[in-house]
């Protein structure tokens, strides 16, 4: 029996996330009494790989093949059971991100595995085996009892700290074998973004909503996101009007988030947004309405407008930076 954890790499790199889900897998492997298999598909250097034995990963498996170099959900998830079966591995944890939740679904159809999608913290017991997990949009917590042999867990993003620990990991190189007929995506065109943190990334966002006004001023909201090495984002009534691009809209409908700090400036709180940033360790809403729903959410408050509040928070951050 053993933890299998897949761990997704970003050309030939792995991230926070990476290791946080390694972390996780640690922490449920010691709940079962067994071991952590980490397992990366694509190209990934022996010292990068190496990377994820110092978050408590026992084993490391990785496995090339040029028909990995893009994601395929049916390939991914025919490689990733097969190891499963092979390692005998009762528990599967892979991130509750756009991959995970494309290849998770069509691992629990062929392993017969019970599915717990978006895991916040360690199971609470192992017999029966009982995860807790955010449900209604983050309205509400679920304990979930999953009764079938292999169990598969989708870890919420940013919801488990990395531990990392003094550990003697082996990797071991095997050959994929891709079944052409399995490949069926094709890659057009590729058009990244360069020179900005990107949302799935930063640890700090600071996000805007309609209370902002205009798109004339947003300065001040992007003079603090890059005082605090932050990202910006916004609502989607911003990004439906123009003001900002759609590649910056939060929440249900939008880009799914859960940084360390979210700083929301004239968002009202609408459930759809509150759905996409609810995982968020900790938020500050800035807003002049004081019922706003925004401040249930939030951790911390201000009651002001943005155009007065902004600048003066962007100086106590540089005149703490000196």
């Amino acid at each position: 029996m053993s933890v299998l954890v897949y761990a997704e790499n970003w050309e030939g790199k792995f991230k926070k996330l990476s290791f946080e889900l390694v972390s996780y897998a640690s922490g449920v492997a010691k709940m079962l009494n067994t071991s952590v298999i980490a397992l990366s598909l694509g190209k990934v250097d022996e010292s990068e790989l190496k990377r994820l034995g110092n978050y408590g990963a026992q084993k490391i498996i990785s496995t090339e093949n040029d028909k990995l170099s893009v994601l395929d959900n049916q390939s991914y998830a025919s490689i990733i059971s097969g190891i499963a079966l092979k390692e005998n591995a009762s528990v599967i944890i892979i991130s509750n991100n756009n991959t995970g939740k494309a290849i998770a679904p069509r691992l629990s159809v062929l392993l017969k595995a019970g599915l717990g999608s978006s895991v916040s913290r360690l199971p609470l017991s192992i017999n029966p085996f009982t995860v807790y997990k955010r449900t209604y949009s983050g309205n509400a917590y679920a304990h979930m009892v999953i009764k079938s042999d292999i169990k598969i867990l989708t870890l919420a993003q940013n919801s488990y700290e990395l531990v990392e620990t003094e550990n003697s990991s082996s990797i071991e190189k095997i050959a994929a074998d891709v079944d052409s007929s399995d490949v069926k995506t094709t890659v057009r065109e590729v058009q990244k973004q360069t020179g900005k943190l990107l949302l799935s990334d930063a640890d700090i966002v600071v996000s805007g909503g309609r209370g902002m006004k205009s798109p004339d001023n947003w300065a001040p909201l992007v003079e603090l996101a890059d005082a605090l090495g932050g990202a910006t984002a916004c609502s989607r009534p911003v990004s439906d009007e123009g003001w900002r691009p759609h590649e910056e809209h939060t929440g249900q409908t939008g880009k799914i988030i859960a940084p360390n700090l979210y700083i929301a400036v004239g968002i009202s709180g609408a459930t759809q947004h509150l759905a996409g940033i609810s995982s968020s360790k900790y938020i500050v809403a800035i807003n002049t309405d004081k019922d706003a729903p925004i401040f249930e959410a939030a951790q911390y408050g201000i009651v002001g407008d943005a155009m007065k509040v902004l600048p003066k928070l962007v100086t106590a951050i540089k005149e703490q930076k000196k």
